[in-house]
């Protein structure tokens, strides 16, 4: 069975940074895409970026588009989460996924179509 770890979450001021990683206890080529969601406390987790392991192409969630970057090294096995300019609006538990091939570039970003997911991290923006 797949297991996900995530780290590097953190107290950061706002315009700070962050960079999440996430290991997988088994080769992430075996993966069709992998992503990063986050749920903000009286919300519905949802996506911030994913990436599709063969070609890696990447998807953004609009509220994160150029301050965000997802990026993964395949030999660490590790998903990884460069965040920067962070707003007291990105304060949550982020967590990393893995799909085996159901996910598809139109719901890549959709948090019902990935069966395998870490534990989480928070992440915490002060103003």
């Amino acid at each position: 069975q797949v297991r996900l770890q995530e780290s590097g979450g953190g107290s950061v001021p706002t315009g700070g940074s962050l960079k999440l990683a996430c290991v997988s206890s088994e080769f992430t080529y075996n993966a069709n895409y992998m992503a990063w969601f986050r749920q903000r406390p009286g919300r519905e987790r949802e996506g911030v970026a994913a990436i599709w392991t063969p070609v890696g192409s990447t998807y953004y969630a609009d509220s994160v588009k150029g301050r965000f970057t997802i990026s993964r090294d395949t030999i660490a096995n590790t998903l990884y989460l460069d965040m920067n300019d962070l707003k007291p609006d990105d304060t949550a538990i982020y967590y990393c996924a893995e799909d085996r091939g159901a996910v598809h570039m139109g719901n890549a970003l959709q948090a019902s179509p990935y069966n395998i997911w870490g534990q989480g991290t928070q992440v915490t923006v002060s103003s």
